[in-house]
């Protein structure tokens, strides 16, 4: 056969990058190879990576010259940000987290055009800023943002944008993951389950942080014909009644769910309220664009494997506390 291709992948240690670089590698004798870039390629998860066969390359967004080696040669790159990136008070006040995204988006996309990069799929998310009023008494940070790990992404959109290079743009909603830990259905005084959410009535969408790599990998099949488009990923749209109602079927016992209002959680006090209390109104308040913006068709179309939440709960209900 023909030589294969190769995905640059940043972030490959990742969730989404990982996710990307393991369903490459899956696809033994596909059309593709999987170059992994990570700034520590002695880590476990980069060494792991290796010994499942792929190229592991030492790179980091913040260096424009480490990027444009490691997509040398490459045929598409996937690329994403991680606002979430431990830092330090100091670092944060020098940049914040997002200013770093947006030059290290620039970064990229100026390198892979530089290198040749023919297909970029850039990990992105929607602004939400249009979903708040000015008067609404909700929290801005950094100037005018509503939700800084989305809305700086989506202004980083023009960088791939203005690079001339075929670019899809990829945005994962919700993960299924998240009812492990962040979204997990708690005891109640009485020993009852319960699951306090701030979902509101609101039909929201989530995936599992696999099927947002094997996404990736199928758009990048389809080649071209992708450029342009933007695609979000999600194999379940559901009110928190009905994640409710899936997780009382895979536990065995009945879980109850207990809506909670953004501004309590605004009101609750851990770092990073207020930005989560926003992100809850902009998912009850985006709700019908959001799931307009979901084909799930093309979803199976490129990624066949695309699990329901109660597929995923099938094999993973053991790790959801309870």
């Amino acid at each position: 056969m023909s030589e294969q291709q190769i995905i640059a992948v940043v972030g490959a240690t990742g969730a989404q990058g990982g996710g990307l670089v393991r369903a490459i590698l899956d696809d033994r004798g596909g059309r593709f190879a999987a170059r992994a870039l990570t700034r520590d390629p002695g880590s476990a998860r980069a060494r792991e990576l290796a010994a499942l066969g792929a190229e592991v390359v030492g790179a980091d967004l913040d260096d424009a010259g480490s990027l444009r080696r490691a997509f040398d040669g490459a045929h598409g790159a996937f690329v994403v940000t991680n606002f979430w990136e431990p830092r330090t008070p100091e670092e944060e006040r020098a940049r914040p987290a997002t200013t770093k995204e947006r030059e290290q988006a620039r970064n990229a996309a100026r390198a892979g055009r530089e290198a040749g990069v023919r297909h970029f799929v850039w990990s992105t998310l929607s602004d939400t800023r249009g979903y708040f009023r000015p008067d609404d008494g909700t929290p801005s940070f950094e100037g005018t943002y509503k939700v800084p790990h989305a809305d700086g992404k989506a202004e980083a959109d023009r960088f791939f944008l203005e690079s001339g290079v075929p670019t899809t743009f990829l945005q994962a909603n919700v993960y299924y993951e998240a009812f492990r830990d962040m979204f997990a259905p708690r005891r109640d005084e009485t020993g009852a389950l319960v699951l306090p959410l701030g979902f509101g009535e609101a039909r929201v969408a989530a995936q599992a942080a696999e099927d947002v790599g094997r996404t990736a990998l199928g758009i990048f099949r389809q080649g071209n014909g992708m450029a342009g488009r933007r695609v979000s990923v999600a194999g379940a749209v559901l009110t928190g009644a009905q994640y409710a109602a899936a997780l009382s079927q895979a536990l065995g016992e009945p879980v109850t769910y207990q809506a909670v209002s953004p501004d309590m959680i605004r009101a609750a006090g851990f770092p990073g309220a207020g930005e989560v209390g926003n992100m809850l109104q902009y998912l009850i308040a985006a709700a019908s664009d959001i799931a307009e913006l979901i084909d799930i068709e093309l979803l199976r179309e490129l990624n066949p494997r695309l699990q329901t939440f109660d597929a995923w709960l099938a094999t993973h209900r053991d790790t959801i506390p309870h």
